[in-house]
């Protein structure tokens, strides 16, 4: 393994054993004092706690489902994403199980049944944070995750974020029958609060970490039918400095030549770009979004 790699290694999993704290230290403080069940495994756990008083630590929860899980991916998914999923895990149980020994009451956001929401949105964007950047990394959170991602493989049909979404629905009706309330009469009271939180951490998870995901590098890529080839081309490089690919083509009505440029611009000089297009007749373009770029070309002196 050559050092640039190796480094690269050291850096992901640096990133994901601080990741994983973060998460947890996210269910502690934001999760745990306003009585509604996170997404996945942790969801679940959280209302095996609920049901037991705090007697049953997540931590433990989370350790005896995820170990037999990643020891699945390690077969049935890859090798990199297992581990790196594993020691998510194992950091991240821990990491419970610690900080319900610390006294963190003075940082805890308890709503006390009032404003329950701010707590939910807190949480769901640093859940968001944390899964969209482990994602790009090839690891997960487990639980879920893991076995979204192998149906997801088995069969590639079916959307990786709607097989999590089925699960979360799951989590987020079971929670209705699990956080109720004592009448004054002794009567069981059930409430959609928690429903309705759990729906809402799950939904901002969901789209904070795909916008992670996607990636910030998102550009327009145009496709350019021209008979001006050149000098579309020179003015793309001299005013956008950007270079372009030229194609050979013929029209199928006309069956005429023509040459095909194929451009991708930042979000900036989109307007630009398009006044280029404006100044030469018999020019035909249409721009497609790009939700990332990936590398460089060597600028050719």
């Amino acid at each position: 393994m050559n050092k640039v790699r190796l480094r690269t290694y050291i850096i992901d999993y640096l990133l994901i054993i601080v990741l994983a704290f973060v998460y947890a230290l996210n269910y502690e403080l934001f999760v745990l004092e306003n009585d509604f069940a996170p997404a996945g495994v942790g969801g679940i756990g959280a209302m095996i706690e609920h049901l037991t008083n705090l007697s049953f630590n997540l931590g433990y929860f989370t350790l005896i489902v995820n170990i037999p899980l990643c020891i699945f991916a390690f077969f049935f998914i890859t090798r990199e994403f297992a581990v790196k999923t594993a020691v998510f895990v194992v950091v991240y149980s821990l990491s419970l199980i610690v900080l319900r020994m610390a006294d963190l009451s003075a940082i805890k956001y308890d709503a006390q049944g009032v404003d329950t929401i701010f707590p939910a949105l807190i949480a769901g964007a640093i859940a968001g944070f944390v899964y969209g950047v482990g994602f790009r990394r090839n690891s997960s959170t487990g639980g879920s995750d893991i076995i979204a991602k192998y149906v997801s493989i088995k069969k590639p049909e079916l959307n990786f974020f709607w097989i999590n979404f089925v699960i979360n629905a799951a989590i987020a009706i079971a929670s209705y029958f699990v956080y109720t309330r004592t009448g004054d009469n002794g009567e069981i009271i059930y409430d959609y609060k928690p429903v309705c939180l759990c729906m809402l951490y799950c939904f901002l998870m969901s789209f904070v970490g795909n916008m992670i995901i996607k990636g910030s590098k998102s550009a327009y890529k145009f496709f350019i039918v021209t008979t001006h080839p050149d000098e579309i081309d020179a003015e793309i490089f001299e005013k956008l400095h950007h270079g372009a690919t030229k194609l050979q083509a013929k029209g199928a009505y006309s069956n005429t030549d023509r040459t095909v440029i194929v451009c991708v611009v930042n979000k900036r000089q989109l307007v630009e770009f398009r006044n280029i297009l404006k100044k030469y007749d018999d020019t035909f373009a249409f721009v497609e979004t790009v939700n990332e770029t990936v590398g460089t070309f060597a600028r050719v002196k």
